[in-house]
C-alpha cells in the first residue's frame, strides 16, 4: 500500500535515484537544490515522499516561506520555473497533493504554489486567446555535438556569434569564489536596472558548492571587464539556464551572443540533449531573443491553491499592475550598495 511521507537525510539518495530517472526531472528537483535553499536563506524544506514496500513512487518537494506579516507560503518550487510532482501515475500525485494540502494546514500557510513543468504535448496558443500573453519555456533539442548544433542555426545567427568575438569579447568559465564574484558583479547591476531585488550573493554560492559538477558559470569579458554572465545547471542530460545578465553598457557588443552560445556548446559536448532557456512572456523581447536559438515555447503549468485544495488561479499570465511598476521605478534610482543591502532580504520571500 502506498503510503506519504516526508523524506529524510537517509533518503537523499534514493530520491536523487528516483528523479532523476523521470523524463520530467529539472535540476530543481533533486536534493541539491533543497540544501542550497536551506542553506543560503533558512527555508525548511518539506520533501514529500511516496512509497511502497520501501520503493518511491512519487515525489513533491516543498518549501515553507514565512515572510514577516504576511501569510505563509507553501511552494514547489522557489526561486525557479518548474517544481511539482514526479509521480508513477496520476493517483500517486493525487496523494501527494492531498499530504501537501494537509500539510498548509498544520503549518497554517495560506497558500500552495505548485509549478508544473510545461505538458511535452501542448501547443502554444496566440497571444490573442488569453487576457494577458503568459508565461511560457522556451527549449532547445540538442544534436549529437556543437558543430552539428552551430550549423543548424541560420547564418544571421551565426554572425551575430562571430561579429561579437570581432567585437573583442572573450568567454571563460569562471569557477570558486572568484567566478561567483564576478558572475555577481554583472547580476546585481542588471537586477537594479530591471528594478528587482538581488538574490543574496550566499545564494549562488550554495549553488556552486551543492551542484558541484553539474553547474557550469559563464563569463564574457571586454579586456580585463566581465561583461556578461550565466549559470548553467544540468541533471539527467538536460540544461536549464535560470541566470544570465549583461550590463547595459556593453550590450552593442553582443556579450549575450557569445556568452549564450559557449553556455549551449559546452552542454551540448557535455552530451545534454535539450537546453531549457527559462522563462519567458510570450511575445516580449526575451521571448524573441531565445526564439531566434530555435527554442520552442510550451504554456507554463502554475496553480495556486488553498490549505483546502481549490484551485484559486492558474498561472502563466504575465503584465505586472501599476504599483509594481512604481516600486520598480523606484529601485532603479536607489544607489547600488544600497540596493544589494536590502535586496537579499526581499528576495529571499519572492518565489519567482
Amino acid at each position: 500500500m502506498t503510503r506519504v511521507r516526508l523524506a529524510n537525510r537517509g533518503d537523499y539518495a534514493q530520491w536523487d535515484d528516483y528523479v532523476l530517472a523521470k523524463e520530467r526531472v529539472t535540476p530543481y528537483h533533486t536534493i541539491a537544490w533543497k540544501l542550497a535553499v536551506e542553506a543560503a536563506y533558512g527555508h525548511r524544506g518539506h520533501y514529500l515522499l511516496a512509497e511502497d514496500g520501501g520503493r518511491i513512487e512519487g515525489v513533491l518537494p516543498l518549501f515553507l516561506l514565512c515572510p514577516p506579516l504576511l501569510g505563509n507560503t507553501l511552494c514547489s518550487l522557489p526561486f525557479c520555473d518548474v517544481g511539482g510532482c514526479l509521480a508513477d501515475d496520476d493517483g500517486i500525485r493525487g496523494q501527494l497533493l492531498s499530504e501537501a494540502f494537509a500539510l498548509a494546514r498544520n503549518t497554517a500557510a495560506a497558500k500552495v504554489e505548485i509549478r508544473e513543468d510545461a505538458a511535452a504535448d501542448a501547443e502554444t496558443p496566440l497571444p490573442g486567446q488569453f487576457e494577458h500573453a503568459p508565461k511560457v519555456s522556451m527549449t532547445l533539442p540538442l544534436p549529437e555535438n556543437s558543430q552539428a548544433l552551430l550549423a543548424g542555426f541560420k547564418s544571421k545567427l551565426r554572425s551575430q556569434i562571430k561579429k561579437a568575438e570581432k567585437n573583442g569579447l572573450t568567454f571563460s568559465n569562471g569557477a570558486g569564489e572568484q567566478g561567483i564574484d564576478a558572475f555577481f558583479h554583472v547580476f546585481s547591476r542588471n537586477m537594479k536596472q530591471l528594478g528587482s531585488p538581488v538574490h543574496a550573493k550566499r545564494w549562488f554560492q550554495a549553488v556552486q558548492q551543492h551542484f558541484g559538477d553539474n553547474m557550469l558559470l559563464g563569463l564574457v569579458s571586454m579586456g580585463n571587464t566581465v561583461v556578461g554572465a550565466g549559470i548553467v545547471l544540468i541533471a539527467a542530460g538536460k540544461a536549464y539556464i535560470p541566470w544570465a545578465s549583461t550590463l547595459s553598457a556593453f550590450n552593442r557588443y553582443a556579450p549575450n551572443m557569445l556568452l549564450y552560445w559557449h553556455l549551449l556548446q559546452q552542454s551540448c559536448d557535455a552530451g545534454c540533449k535539450s537546453f531549457d532557456f527559462g522563462r519567458s512572456t510570450l511575445g516580449e523581447g526575451t521571448f524573441r531573443f531565445k526564439k531566434q536559438w530555435g527554442a520552442t515555447p510550451a504554456v507554463l503549468q502554475w496553480q495556486t491553491y488553498d490549505p483546502q485544495g481549490q484551485l484559486l488561479e492558474a498561472g502563466g499570465s504575465g503584465g505586472g499592475s501599476g504599483a509594481r511598476r512604481v516600486i520598480e521605478n523606484v529601485w532603479r534610482r536607489l544607489p547600488l550598495s544600497l540596493t544589494v543591502g536590502l535586496g537579499p532580504p526581499l528576495r529571499k520571500y519572492i518565489t519567482l
